[in-house]
């Protein structure tokens, strides 16, 4: 029987049981509900979360369904060495990415997140953590540009490309996301590689992964499921 593994993330819920992968938007009862729907299916609940305040009532809804929550927190289950001065405040869904690509990919490793904020993390070749990168992401952009101007419309984002030059208010706007998002990214993958001398392999998950780095020419590998499948890995340790 598989575990039913849950990130809960500023932005949305993802939920996965076996092969099936489900994001769900809209708070917790949305996400709650998907949940129910799998319990009987689930041996226990292997959970990660970067929003605190909903964390007691998944512990609630676990409770209520006769299941185990198992949830991510430093340093029960891993595997790496984390280089940093106070580890336990490393996001849980960092530890998640860090630990499934060292597992899947090997090391050394840089990993990027590309969610509500872009984080990025280094595995040196040796397996340890050596820290990382936390910067706005493309709905953090969308939405300052949105409420800190007056004119400026809320930016569809998560498809399409960047025009030859901005024609209007939304292509300008689209032209600074995109070509400005990339030439961000490969200027943090840049100096990361100045700054270890590491021919790191590139790893890259998070909502809008595939669309940031379309056509960007860096090699990396895009894991959607990848923070799902650290939780699962660290949570079966336990």
């Amino acid at each position: 029987m598989s575990n039913l593994v849950v990130d809960v993330g500023n932005t949305s819920t993802a939920i996965m049981l076996g092969d099936q992968v489900c994001h769900v938007d809209g708070g917790f009862e949305a996400a709650a509900a998907v949940a129910r729907e799998a319990l009987p299916k689930a041996a226990r609940i292997h959970y990660v979360s970067v929003v605190p305040d909903v964390d007691d009532r998944w512990r609630r809804l676990a409770g209520e369904a006769g299941k185990e929550l198992v949830e991510v927190e430093y340093p029960r289950g891993l595997e790496l060495e984390y280089d940093y001065p106070l580890p336990a405040t490393i996001g849980a869904d960092r530890l998640c990415d860090a630990e499934a690509a060292v597992a899947i990919y090997g090391a050394p490793v840089l990993v990027m997140d590309f969610g509500t904020a872009l984080t990025a993390a280094i595995v040196t070749r040796d397996r340890v953590w050596q820290g990382g990168v936390i910067a706005p992401g493309f709905p953090l952009m969308r939405d300052y540009l949105f409420e800190r101007t007056a004119k400026l419309p809320r930016m569809a984002i998560g498809s399409g490309t960047a025009p030859k030059i901005g024609k209007s208010t939304e292509e300008a706007m689209r032209f600074g996301a995109i070509v400005g998002y990339r030439g961000m990214v490969r200027e943090i993958v840049g100096e990361l590689r100045r700054n270890f001398a590491e021919d790191f392999r590139l790893v890259a998950t998070g909502g809008f992964a595939a669309w940031a780095l379309k056509d960007i020419g860096l090699g990396f590998t895009v894991d959607e499921t990848l923070t799902l499948k650290g939780c699962d890995l660290i949570c079966s340790r336990n």
